[in-house]
């Protein structure tokens, strides 16, 4: 009787399972069916099911067509560059404040931690008027530097964290053997904090990679659009062919997807450590 319950109660909980499963890929299943058909399809014909015909031909357009190509190298060379430079900037300034003695320490880290508070429309007009002044508008510098300044304090926050867990017998013993304070930094600390970094390295991926707003305030010219401005601008001022920026958002998001496929075990590492050691 004890067996056939635990069977009921297994099979229960693959049935649970099984079903948000399906709930969480539905999504990608319809934004791939969605990209293989016409605007008659999507909106009479038939919205939820499979496509027929397969219309390939939207993913040849936004190829061939629609610069695809371009935004995506735009938003990989902004993305990543302001998540290397928000980790260099956001680890020593954790490490000061968190394993350095000084007087201001404690109040340099609620200053960071105040911009969480900012929202991304309070700064919009001045910084696009700062960039415009400093002929930094239309580059990648206009989006790489805005978006490592409202990465850092989230990120400060969680390395100080982590840096904080760290026995300080570590620097001592690294200290006895002659390292000096960078080399502390960089063969002790920074390793040992990895799993922080793999954190915050996701958080502002997410943010940059989807990131509108300053994408089409900062940057002007259809070559420099990232792929979030560039698939906006794909929908027509008169007519708008639904497939083809379906087959747009379906290639935007296959990146991210790659990404969470081949590092799946350590996205997974590091939400967990960084939950216990938050």
């Amino acid at each position: 009787m004890d067996g056939f319950k635990s069977g009921i109660g297994k099979f229960i909980k693959y049935l649970l399972l099984i079903f948000v499963t399906l709930v969480q890929l539905y999504p990608l299943y319809w934004l791939f069916t969605f990209s293989l058909k016409n605007n008659n399809e999507i909106f009479v014909q038939n919205p939820m099911g499979l496509p027929s015909p397969f219309r390939w031909e939207n993913y040849t357009f936004v190829f061939e067509n629609a610069n695809i190509g371009i935004y995506l190298k735009n938003s990989v060379v902004v993305t990543f560059g302001s998540i290397l430079l928000s980790t260099i900037l956001a680890t020593m300034a954790s490490f000061a404040i968190a394993r350095l003695k000084w007087r201001f320490s404690s109040k340099a880290l609620v200053l960071f931690l105040s911009g969480m508070m900012i929202p991304l429309h309070a700064v919009l007009v001045p910084l696009l008027i700062l960039l415009t002044r400093t002929r930094l508008h239309s580059t990648y510098w206009a989006l790489i530097l805005p978006y490592t300044a409202f990465a850092l304090p989230m990120a400060i926050y969680v390395f100080t964290g982590f840096f904080r867990t760290i026995p300080r017998e570590l620097e001592e013993s690294a200290c006895i053997d002659g390292m000096n304070l960078y080399q502390i930094f960089t063969y002790i600390m920074l390793p040992l904090i990895r799993p922080a970094i793999a954190t915050v390295s996701i958080f502002t991926y997410l943010a940059c990679w989807n990131e509108l707003m300053f994408a089409i305030s900062f940057m002007s010219g259809d070559t420099n659009n990232t792929i979030t401005a560039g698939v906006l601008n794909m929908a027509g001022r008169y007519a708008t062919h639904w497939g083809r920026i379906g087959a747009g958002l379906a290639v935007a998001t296959l990146p991210t997807l790659a990404i969470y496929v081949v590092l799946s075990k350590q996205i997974q590492k590091s939400f967990t450590t960084g939950a216990l050691k938050g």
